[in-house]
């Protein structure tokens, strides 16, 4: 079994994993109770699907009662520069990490299909891959594997990767050697809980999901709650801070054959091009790209409202354009978006055009907050 043990791991290895650990189906029995604890705070917010599949999500045996071994990979995708940065250039717009290139789904998935034949061939158990599809708690998983450890912002921290790992899992019905288990290894250090411009984390290794900025962008169907809107900053898809300030990060392979570049085009984007986008040039522009799953509706929310605190006024009439779009979710943070950058009698004159014919209760509700008196 080590002999099988060791190709598995040069195999993966040569297929572009960078990290490989192996857990047994039950190495885990407290998700349960975590999972459970979490749901009934709330934290998931509107993520239903959470607590529809939480007895199949709690334990991979759950899932698929088959299952005796659970094998983690992990794919390191560090940036090449300082994500934080972009954050002080504000008429461009900031994508999380993960997002910069193809969807990392389809990166994954097809090499671990083949280690995962590898391993049917060789004992012919049964297996089943999964790459965050499935009600799968990946990363406590991973930490069984010994692949890192969950740190205080519930990422999984790595020794070799810091907080960039993409993960996947391997699921099978063969009794495989289990990997020690990664111990937690943050000690005193607390940056990823202090420097969450929303406040995320109600405690350390605990997550809010309705106050993260990488759920209310991406997850979240609505309006960005008003309370959040200027901590958004121009983030305009999800939200590195955490992941960047982790100490565990400057210890990441400079190996470039193990990154997966960001593409120029998303690295800084210009919010004047983005809130110029119509539908097919959204979906040309982000065609392979996960972001491409959230719609031309909400990343247009978004961009407006990383355009209103640009502070740029330059972007102005773009925003000002958006006023008069189909979408309700678009003309609501439009609205907002706009009165931050125009002078007041400018957004007198909009309300008075705009808000008396304006029909949905939201966008409404957007041009009371800015004059209540219009509306």
């Amino acid at each position: 079994m080590a002999d099988l043990v060791s190709e598995l791991r040069q195999r993966a290895s040569a297929l572009g994993f960078d990290a490989f650990g192996i857990a047994a189906a039950e190495a885990r029995p407290d998700l349960s109770e975590k999972l459970q604890a979490a749901l009934a705070a709330g934290w998931h917010g509107d993520m239903d699907w959470m607590a529809e599949t939480a007895d199949r999500r709690a334990s991979p045996v759950a899932l698929w009662p088959e299952a005796r071994s659970v094998i983690m990979i992990g794919v390191n995708y560090g940036p090449d520069s300082d994500p934080m940065a972009a954050l002080a250039r504000r008429s461009s717009g900031n994508i999380s990490v993960y997002a910069r290139n193809r969807d990392y789904h389809d990166i994954i998935k097809g090499r671990l299909k083949e280690l995962a034949g590898l391993l049917s061939r060789r004992t012919g158990e049964a297996v089943k891959v999964f790459v965050d599809t499935a009600p799968v708690m990946e990363k406590p998983l991973a930490q069984a594997a010994g692949l890192g450890w969950q740190g205080k912002h519930t990422v999984l921290v790595s020794r070799q990767f810091g907080s960039w790992l993409f993960l996947g899992a391997i699921f099978t019905s063969a009794q495989l050697p289990a990997s020690e288990p990664m111990a937690e290894s943050c000690g005193s250090c607390r940056r990823c809980l202090d420097v969450c411009p929303t406040d995320a984390f109600p405690a350390p290794f605990q997550l809010d999901a309705r106050r993260c900025l990488a759920y209310l962008n991406i997850e979240h169907k609505g309006p960005i709650p008003a309370e959040f809107r200027k901590a958004m900053g121009n983030r305009i898809y999800g939200c590195d801070d955490c992941l960047a300030v982790c100490p565990w990060n400057k210890f990441a392979s400079e190996t470039r054959e193990a990154k997966l570049f960001a593409r120029e085009d998303l690295r800084e984007p210009p919010l004047s091009v983005l809130l110029a986008l119509d539908d097919a040039g959204f979906r040309a522009l982000f065609s392979g790209s996960p972001i491409k799953r959230i719609g031309h509706g909400r990343f247009l929310r978004n961009v407006l409202i990383a355009a209103g605190n640009s502070g740029d006024r330059a972007l102005l009439e773009a925003v000002e354009a958006r006023l008069e779009d189909e979408d309700a979710l678009v003309r609501g943070a439009a609205v907002w978006a706009f009165a931050q950058l125009a002078d007041g009698e400018r957004v007198r004159r909009s309300a008075e055009a705009h808000a008396a014919g304006e029909r949905d209760a939201e966008v409404r509700a957007e041009w009371a907050a800015v004059l209540p008196e219009v509306v």
